[in-house]
């Protein structure tokens, strides 16, 4: 999901340049699972492929807030890492600079606001690969979205390499949430992600059953296809 878009981010705004309450960087630990290449991307973080088996650390300063890891699918780069991928691709860089195009499975997280980690997994920019966000230290619970919604998409929403959020295809209030807090609430169409992954964010204001906390201090670890 965009973070501005939920309540408690628009407080990461406010008060995040002010309040640090760790002073070390979060260590994330990414890791492909899959049976084919993932071409990994993070913001801030940059991207690398990573083939099946293989891993990718990048360490997150704290009081980092509106950041995002995600995997890209049937990417082709040149030697100066430019080209394009067929799902999360992020303006043809190998090197992400900035987010990625939908569909695109998402882990999401701010840092040390102020005395806690806020992470979840986001389904708002639609699906493309299963994953697992999960700590690697402190007493947080592990999340998940693993169910095989590429293949049971609905058919407005299906797109190649992935399945599409409704806002992305119907840019309206009632899928997007574009008038602000509390001005939409759940569709058919976002309860058809809820109920496979109950963790995930299925719609922007979907933040009481999908926004968790981790202490601060806390590492992670991103596994695509767990």
């Amino acid at each position: 999901m965009n973070f501005l878009k939920s309540f408690p981010f628009y407080a990461f705004l406010c008060f995040g340049q002010y309040f640090v309450a760790v002073t070390h960087a979060a260590t994330f630990d990414i890791v492909n699972q899959c049976t084919y290449t993932v071409w990994a991307a993070a913001s801030p973080g940059g991207g690398r492929q990573l083939n099946s088996g293989q891993s990718w650390s990048i360490n997150v300063n704290p009081g980092t807030v509106q950041a995002r890891i995600w995997g890209r699918t049937n990417c082709n780069f040149d030697g100066s890492g430019r080209g394009n991928c067929e799902t999360g691709d992020c303006n043809g860089m190998l090197e992400c600079q900035g987010y990625g195009k939908p569909p695109n499975t998402l882990a999401e997280f701010a840092l040390n606001q102020p005395n806690q980690d806020f992470v979840d997994i986001s389904l708002v920019d639609g699906f493309n690969i299963p994953m697992e966000f999960s700590p690697t230290n402190g007493g947080c619970r592990n999340l998940r979205c693993t169910a095989p919604i590429n293949e049971q998409c609905p058919a407005q929403l299906k797109t190649q390499g992935g399945c599409n959020n409704p806002c992305t295809v119907i840019k309206t209030n009632e899928f997007c949430c574009t008038n602000g807090p509390g001005s939409c609430g759940p569709t058919d169409l976002s309860r058809f992600f809820k109920a496979r992954c109950p963790d995930a964010y299925s719609y922007p204001q979907d933040d009481p059953p999908s926004l968790f906390t981790c202490p601060p201090g806390t590492n992670y670890r991103v596994v695509f296809c767990p």
